[in-house]
């Protein structure tokens, strides 16, 4: 493939300046924020703002064999939006307009390159509510959240990214558009194919817009936070609230590591003494009452302490030290590698005492934090690569904490997805026959293998 031809060609329907050439720039878009995942050269990097724009890059693309790299803004960790050599890097990102909000169907239609929180300010604008808050909420693209199926803290009572995706309109491999789902609240004509192009990190095509469900905003949310001596007390809590039936809007976990990072980063006065502590919320219509039956249950299970907010503020307080969790604990090495392990709620407190038993064998700093009630953990293993023993260490800790995930039952990610990263434990955890199918389907949609290829397989 010659460059100056493949160039040439996409300027035939792009505008001038949606074509990006200088390296110096195109290397900007090498790769997302994983670490240990190679990233190779872009030939290109395109800017539509069209469908069909984006026809016109697949399509091109097809005809000279050029591998596509779908991105949004790239703050995925899994590598899954990084660059091969030679291939034409698609950013969505000045896709970004919000179609339609309508709140008698109570959906929105939103281009992919709208950013999260954004479309959930402007829905709350019309009494709405979208759900899926990822930590990156303030960064990330709603189409990236599609091709990783992303959660967020909001996951324990209002579900993940998948459920709320009703359809999409996809640019296939070819150039051809398809458009799935429904604006309906039921439906179930053919195959459901919106679910399958959710979490398939761009490789069985490209969303260009998407159909979301939306719900009433909830009363204001409020918080508490429980103290525990011992993480086997803190999971004991957790699975007593989620038994009792409590549908709490948020029930976070963080170990003392993060703890120590947050309050190192920003001050914010959180208990270093305790080993665990466990945030919880309820934006029901009474939450005090939810609170109080909550923390009873905490107490109950071993809570050294059980501290209600006084008020919303408090709550977001006691919210954004959760939020800051994986920024502060970039602050201690170089480098981390951020797992995504989720396990059943019942084998929570197995996976924190298991991750801190790897910590220490390894010698290194391994915080916690995670979303509880759905029993999804994030390890961030910190390290220096600039010490290839210590990088070697990170390595092996990282797989010893996806084998224990899978030994108690779990999967090796729930929100964060494969890419490059965990490719070699998707099929450890798939088996050769559900391996086999999923290669099939990619097959179907995309035989020349040019959509993010080396990713997920």
């Amino acid at each position: 493939m010659d460059p100056k031809d493949l160039i040439a060609r996409l300027r035939t329907g792009l505008p001038a300046d949606a074509v990006l050439t200088d390296p110096d720039v195109t290397g900007s878009y090498a790769n997302d924020m994983a670490n240990f995942c190679a990233a190779g050269t872009p030939a290109v990097v395109v800017l539509p703002r069209t469908v069909e724009e984006v026809q016109h890059v697949m399509r091109t693309a097809a005809q000279l064999r050029v591998p596509v790299v779908p991105q949004g803004a790239r703050t995925g960790v899994s590598g899954a939006a990084n660059a091969t050599d030679g291939c034409i890097v698609l950013s969505l990102v000045k896709m970004d307009r919000i179609l339609e909000i309508n709140p008698v169907d109570r959906l929105a239609v939103v281009e992919p390159g709208v950013i999260n929180a954004v479309l959930s300010r402007a829905v709350n604008e019309h009494g709405l509510y979208y759900p899926p808050d990822p930590s990156s909420w303030e960064m990330c693209t709603i189409g990236g959240n599609i091709g990783t199926a992303a959660g967020g803290l909001c996951c324990v009572k209002y579900g993940v990214t998948a459920e709320y995706v009703l359809g999409l309109d996809v640019v296939l491999a070819d150039g051809r558009l398809l458009t799935t789902g429904r604006r309906t609240a039921k439906g179930v004509a053919g195959y459901d194919l919106t679910r399958l192009f959710v979490g398939s990190e761009g490789s069985l095509g490209i969303v260009v817009r998407a159909t979301l469900a939306l719900r009433p905003s909830p009363p204001q949310q409020l918080a508490l936070v429980a103290e525990f001596a011992s993480v086997a007390a803190a999971g004991r809590a957790v699975c007593e609230i989620m038994a009792r039936g409590h549908a709490p809007s948020l029930l976070e976990l963080m170990d003392r590591t993060s703890i120590r990072a947050v309050n190192d980063m920003a001050q914010m006065g959180l208990p270093e003494t305790t080993e665990v502590l466990l945030l919880a919320a309820f934006d029901t219509p009474d939450p005090s009452a939810d609170l109080a039956a909550v923390g009873a249950l905490c107490e109950e299970a071993g809570a050294t302490q059980v501290v209600p907010a006084e008020g919303a503020a408090e709550s977001d307080l006691l919210l954004q030290a959760r939020r800051l969790a994986f920024t502060a604990l970039e602050r201690i090495k170089p480098a981390m590698l951020i797992d995504d392990v989720c396990v059943p709620r019942s084998r929570l407190a197995a996976m924190l005492e298991g991750t801190t038993a790897i910590a220490g064998k390894y010698g290194l700093t391994i915080g916690v934090c995670a979303h509880a009630g759905d029993g999804n953990t994030h390890p961030l293993v910190c390290f220096d690569p600039a010490d290839a023993d210590e990088e070697r260490r990170a390595r092996e800790s990282f797989d010893e904490i996806m084998a224990l995930g899978l030994a108690l039952g779990g999967t090796i990610t729930g929100e964060h997805g494969v890419g490059v990263l965990k490719k070699e434990w998707l099929a450890r955890e798939l088996g050769p026959v559900g391996l086999e199918l999923q290669r099939g389907i990619k097959d179907v949609f995309d035989p020349l293998g040019i959509l993010n290829p080396g990713k997920l397989f």
